[in-house]
């Protein structure tokens, strides 16, 4: 991640949310010619009140200490939410820190045993959207689920999940900026690398979106789905930290139209377990992908 600004992310930052902010956003009169995307270095200053040396030095990776106050300032003018602050205040307190080993995701064998308990889709995710492991209504609901998928992989080159999924473009806008929370200032881990240097290469979605410096959580939530078999599912979608994994389960509502649906799915789908893999080794399906359509 070294050429698109990891030594200067606080600089980077500002700059990607300077660029999405509108002048009649800012409260800024509109005219004249303007020969950069949003508002100018100047303008941000002015705003906050700061001067623009002093923001050209943060944005230029000059000065890497603003206090809370200048911090909050900025936020406010660049319109940032409270995941938003939130992010922007970790990255400038971020320090330089040696490099880390890469330690492998492990899902403990109790989440192993409540997966095959569990009559509903559930699997178990790692920080960079490797599937660690899951059921088999997980894989029912979903091929991609598999052990040793990545799900930001297929959602952005995995034709079949394009369709699987109602809205992909907020999908992949909601996964790309989730990724972005968790990486925050761990920008020499290894696994983040890998997966955020495949993805530059093999999608344009992917390089437009990260490009944003957008950021926001990607917790509970509900959404539709188009199962080939079943076809249209409304699910509900919950996030279960346990020690250093994410379990995640898919469920509808009680007596729906989703409901009955995923009990078709039940019984028509196998009852083996899933086998875990190691998420970083290459599979058959992301060997065979290097563009946003698989060859």
């Amino acid at each position: 991640m070294k050429d698109e600004g990891s030594d200067n992310q606080l600089g980077s930052y500002l700059r990607a949310r300077r660029e999405l902010v509108s002048p009649a956003q800012a409260g800024l009169p509109p005219g004249g010619i303007r020969r950069v995307p949003g508002l100018r270095r100047e303008e941000v200053a002015l705003l906050a009140g700061i001067s623009p040396d002093y923001y050209l030095r943060l944005e230029r990776g000059r000065d890497t200490n603003p206090s809370p106050q200048v911090l909050g300032s900025l936020a406010r003018v660049l319109n940032l939410d409270d995941v938003e602050r939130t992010y922007l205040l970790g990255l400038a307190a971020a320090r330089p820190r040696a490099p880390r080993r890469k330690r492998p995701e492990h899902v403990p064998a109790r989440v192993h045993q409540l997966l095959a308990h569990l009559q509903i889709p559930a699997f178990v995710e790692g920080r960079a959207f490797d599937v660690l492991a899951s059921n088999p209504m997980a894989v029912a609901l979903s091929p991609r689920l598999r052990p040793g998928e990545n799900r930001l992989r297929s959602l952005l080159l995995d034709p079949e999940e394009q369709a699987f999924q109602q809205d992909w473009a907020k999908a992949t806008a909601d996964f790309v900026a989730a990724l972005r929370t968790t990486i925050g200032d761990d920008t020499d881990n290894p696994r983040f690398v890998e997966l955020v240097g495949e993805l530059a290469l093999s999608s344009q979605r992917f390089r437009t979106l990260w490009a944003r410096h957008d950021v926001r959580n990607l917790d509970g939530g509900t959404t539709t789905v188009h199962h080939p078999v079943v076809g249209e599912l409304r699910l509900h979608r919950d996030k279960l930290p346990i020690d250093d994994v994410i379990l995640v389960v898919y469920y509808p509502d009680k007596g729906s139209d989703s409901d009955e649906k995923l009990q078709l799915l039940a019984v028509l789908s196998p009852t083996e377990p899933t086998e875990p893999t190691d998420p970083t080794e290459p599979t058959d399906t992301a060997d065979s992908r290097s563009a946003d359509t698989p060859r």
